[in-house]
C-alpha cells in the first residue's frame, strides 16, 4: 500500500476525510480568536435594536426612517456577502477579518458621535461593511481547523456565539444607554473592536501547519465569474439560499428593530418586560441551536425537516400572535412566540449545510456568501415593509408583521422547488468521495 492510500485508510478509519484538518485545542484556540470578532461586530448591529425607540427621538425621525437604519445596513451586508466571498478564498480569512473590524469599530463609534441622521445613517452603512466581512470569513476558519464531519456542530457554534453578542447588546449595552447616555455607551462599546483586532492580529492563522490550501490561479474578473457561476450553478448552494432566506429574518426583523416597539406600543409592556422577551429569544437560540447541531451531525437527512418545520412553528405563532382577540396578547403566548424565534437563526444555519458539501473547498467562501445573502435580503425587505405599513395604517401592527408570511410562502415554495435535484447532487459527490477514499492502487 503506498503513503498516500496509507493516509487515506487511516482518516477513513477515525472519520477524517482524506485532508482533513485535525482539529483539537489549537484549532479551538485559533478559531475562537475569529469567532470573537463575529461576537463583537453582532454586538454592534444589533444594539441598535434596544435604542431604536431612542434614536427615533435623538434624531426625531418616524417609522419608515427609522426602518431605514437597518435597512442600509442589511443592504451593505448582503450586497457585500458574494464579494467577501471571494475575497476570503483569495486573500485568506485574517485579512478580511482585520478589515471588517477596523470598519464596523469605526461605524460604532462613528454613530456615538453622529449629530444628524444623514450621519447616523451613513455610520450604520459602514459598519454593515465590516459586519458583513465576519461571518464568512469564520466559517472559512471552521472548514479549515476542523474536520468535515465537525461542520454542522462548528458553524452551529458559531451562531450561537453570534446570538451571545446579541445578548450582550439586551442586556449590557440597553442599560448603558438608559445609565450614561447615547455617547458614552456606544463609544465605550466600541472599545471592544479594538481589543479584538489586536487579538486577531496577534494570533489568528488561516490554516494549520502542513494544511496550507492547494494554490488556485486567480484571472480577475474572469475568475470572480467562474466563481459565482459554479457556486450558483450547485442546487445546493441555491437550497442553501432559500433555505437562509426563508428561515432566518423573522426573529432578525424582531431583535434588530421591531421587537421592542411591537411589544411596547402593540402589547403595552414596558421596556424593563420588552427586554426580557427579547433576551428570551436569544436564550432560546442558543439552546436550540446545539440541539439543531447535534443532530444533523449524527443525522444529516434531517436538515431539511428542521428546517421546514421551523417556518411551520413560526408561522402559525405569529398567526396565532397577531389575530389573538383582544387588546394585548396574554404574556404566555408571547413567551411562548419568542421561544418560537429563537429557532430561527439554528435553523438558518442549517443552509449552509446544504450550500458547503456542494462546493470543493476553493468554492467555500463564494457559495457562504451567496447563502448567507438570502435571510438579509428577506430581513431588509421585511423591515420596510413593516416600517411602511406602520406609516401607511396608523402603526397598525397586525397589517405590517403580517408581511412576514408572504416571504415565507416565496421560500418555502424555493425551497420544496431545489430539494430533490440537490439531495440527488449530494449523493452523487457522497458516492464518489467514498470511492475516491477506499481506492488502494495496485
Amino acid at each position: 500500500m503506498s503513503g498516500s492510500s496509507a493516509s487515506s485508510a487511516s482518516s477513513a478509519s477515525s472519520g477524517l476525510l482524506p485532508g482533513d484538518p485535525p482539529g483539537g485545542r489549537r484549532a479551538m484556540a485559533v478559531w475562537g480568536v475569529g469567532v470573537s470578532v463575529y461576537f463583537v461586530a453582532v454586538i454592534f448591529r444589533t444594539s441598535l435594536g434596544v435604542a431604536g425607540l431612542d434614536a427615533a427621538d435623538r434624531f426625531h425621525v418616524g417609522a419608515s426612517a427609522l426602518s431605514t437604519f437597518s435597512i442600509l445596513q442589511l443592504l451593505v451586508y448582503a450586497g457585500m456577502q458574494i464579494p467577501v466571498g471571494l475575497l476570503v478564498d483569495r486573500l485568506g480569512t485574517k485579512k478580511v477579518l482585520s478589515l471588517g473590524a477596523v470598519l464596523f469599530t469605526a461605524g460604532q463609534l462613528a454613530f456615538a458621535f453622529s449629530p444628524s441622521y444623514g450621519m447616523a445613517l451613513a455610520a450604520r452603512g459602514l459598519l454593515g461593511c465590516g459586519d458583513a466581512m465576519t461571518f464568512i470569513a469564520v466559517l472559512r476558519l471552521g472548514t479549515r481547523w476542523f474536520p468535515a464531519r465537525r461542520g454542522p456542530m462548528v458553524a452551529q457554534f458559531a451562531g450561537l456565539i453570534g446570538m451571545a453578542g446579541n445578548l450582550v447588546s439586551t442586556l449590557v449595552l440597553a442599560r448603558l444607554l438608559h445609565g450614561v447616555g447615547w455617547t458614552a455607551a456606544f463609544a465605550g462599546s466600541a472599545v471592544a473592536g479594538v481589543v479584538v483586532l489586536v487579538f486577531l492580529l496577534l494570533f489568528l492563522k488561516d490554516h494549520p501547519e502542513g494544511h496550507e490550501p492547494e494554490p488556485f490561479p486567480h484571472h480577475g474578473a474572469a475568475y470572480v465569474r467562474r466563481q459565482i457561476a459554479a457556486s450558483w450553478r450547485e442546487p445546493g448552494t441555491r437550497l442553501g439560499m432559500w433555505v437562509h432566506f426563508t428561515t432566518q429574518f423573522p426573529a432578525m426583523v424582531f431583535l434588530l428593530l421591531w421587537g421592542l416597539p411591537f411589544l411596547v406600543e402593540a402589547q403595552g409592556l414596558t421596556r424593563a418586560t420588552a427586554g426580557e422577551l427579547l433576551t428570551l429569544v436569544v436564550l432560546s437560540n442558543m439552546v436550540i441551536g446545539l440541539v439543531y447541531g447535534q443532530i444533523v451531525a449524527r443525522h444529516h437527512g434531517a436538515r431539511l425537516p428542521l428546517a421546514l418545520g421551523t417556518v411551520g412553528a413560526t408561522s402559525l405563532m405569529w398567526a396565532v400572535t397577531l389575530a389573538y382577540p383582544g387588546d394585548h396578547a396574554p404574556m404566555w403566548l408571547l413567551v411562548v412566540l419568542c421561544t418560537v424565534l429563537g429557532s430561527c437563526g439554528p435553523a438558518s444555519m442549517l443552509g449552509f449545510d446544504f450550500a458547503r458539501p456542494a462546493n470543493p473547498p476553493e468554492r467555500q467562501g463564494t457559495a457562504s456568501g451567496i447563502t448567507n445573502m438570502g435571510g438579509f435580503m428577506a430581513s431588509m425587505t421585511t423591515l420596510f415593509a413593516i416600517g411602511v405599513l406602520l406609516d401607511a395604517t396608523g402603526d397598525n401592527y397586525t397589517v405590517a408583521f403580517s408581511s412576514v408570511f408572504v416571504l415565507q410562502a416565496v421560500g418555502v415554495s424555493q425551497v420544496l422547488r431545489l430539494r430533490k435535484r440537490a439531495a440527488r447532487r449530494e449523493r452523487e459527490r457522497l458516492v464518489a468521495s467514498r470511492v475516491e477514499t477506499v481506492h488502494v492502487p495496485a
